[in-house]
């Protein structure tokens, strides 16, 4: 099959012609028709990720596509069905499982980490009668694989963990594909959202999904969040406390970065509620968190990693009802020939909205 590899942490991927996968016993391969490009994925190649060991390694963990062949422990899927998968595949045997938490299974496999994952045409999924997910017919192979990482993860913290309520105020720092979902469901929701990002581009997205209100943070230089923002009322918490009346009952840093993570906090009224969704590789350091802020007004901080993929169906019945259009988000679509380019300008000049890969394109 083809497949993007690349040979270390930081050095450029590049296609290659490499062995197709075989399921594992109580697996199935997948034939990949459509892989997000996320940040997650940057930081993988980084080298930000401790389940990166052996090279040459396959990136890719949003995907979606058809049943190619299964192991001989699988009894609920046959090749042909069109499926998808949450990045998080869970062991279904763990105590953490068995609580129906697959999300923090502690035997957690991860294409595109702790194995070759989906940008390629073929992906090998473990434990498949626990982790896939059968695709409604009408739903597009596109949008379904925006769902496995930042959609999915989105709807987690907004409902489960944020206990998103209508009317209430949410604030949403980064505007990427996890940070434009989440403004696109608290809207859907009933709540009114602040979106909050460098680039007005992303605004423009995220007003189009349902913000009531964008606050430009900082200045544009084409670096990112990293070293232009150095304080929380220059990343928006001051303003997102007047548009507010007093602060946000519920914030999410959608970015993952010291200053998002302590500017979300600041911008939470009495008894708010945090949810942590980007990630923080501890090789950038551990962030400084207001903690006199958090004691003093009594907040909740929290995490949320993925969705387990017997949480989908709440989600995939708002998508069906048109509550949710999660094929919007996707601003570009590219083939694995170019996937190289776009994931090492990742961090400079990222695309608003979402990149999917098509294995079938140049």
């Amino acid at each position: 099959m083809r497949a993007v590899q690349y040979d270390g942490f930081g050095e450029r991927p590049e296609v290659r012609q490499v062995a197709d996968p075989a399921p594992p016993r109580a697996g199935a391969v997948i034939r990949v028709e459509a892989s997000g490009l996320c940040r997650s994925d940057w930081h993988g190649w980084m080298g930000h990720d401790p389940d990166i060991r052996t090279f040459p390694h396959v990136p890719g963990h949003e995907l979606a596509g058809v049943v190619e062949a299964v192991g001989a422990e699988v009894t609920r899927w046959r090749a042909g069905d069109r499926v998808t998968t949450p990045f998080i595949c869970a062991c279904g045997r763990c105590p953490a499982c068995a609580s129906g938490d697959g999300q923090v299974c502690e035997n957690q496999t991860q294409p595109g980490f702790t194995h070759w994952g989906s940008f390629a045409e073929y992906v090998a999924i473990e434990n498949a009668d626990v982790n896939l997910v059968r695709l409604p017919d009408p739903m597009p192979y596109a949008t379904a694989a925006g769902l496995g990482c930042r959609f999915a993860t989105a709807f987690r913290a907004v409902v489960s963990q944020g206990r998103v309520r209508a009317g209430e105020w949410i604030a949403v720092y980064g505007c990427g594909g996890v940070g434009l979902s989440a403004v696109m469901i608290a809207a859907a929701c009933g709540a009114r959202v602040v979106a909050v990002d460098v680039s007005p581009a992303a605004l423009d997205l995220a007003t189009r999904f349902g913000a009531a209100a964008t606050v430009l943070a900082g200045e544009t230089t084409g670096t990112g969040w990293a070293g232009q923002v150095e304080s929380p009322d220059a990343a928006g918490s001051g303003r997102v406390r007047e548009l507010t009346g007093g602060g946000a009952h519920l914030t999410v840093d959608a970015l993952g970065s010291a200053t998002t993570c302590g500017a979300a906090i600041e911008s939470l009224r009495r008894r708010g509620r945090h949810v942590q969704v980007g990630l923080l590789p501890r090789v950038a350091g551990h962030p400084a968190v207001p903690m006199d802020r958090v004691i003093g007004l009594e907040l909740e901080i929290l995490g949320s990693h993925g969705m387990a993929a017997h949480a989908y169906p709440p989600m995939l019945e708002m998508i069906a009802a048109g509550a949710l259009r999660p094929e919007l988000l996707i601003s570009r679509t590219i083939g694995l020939g170019e996937t190289s380019e776009a994931l090492a300008t990742m961090a400079t000049m990222g695309t608003p909205g979402v990149t999917m890969i098509h294995p079938g394109l140049p």
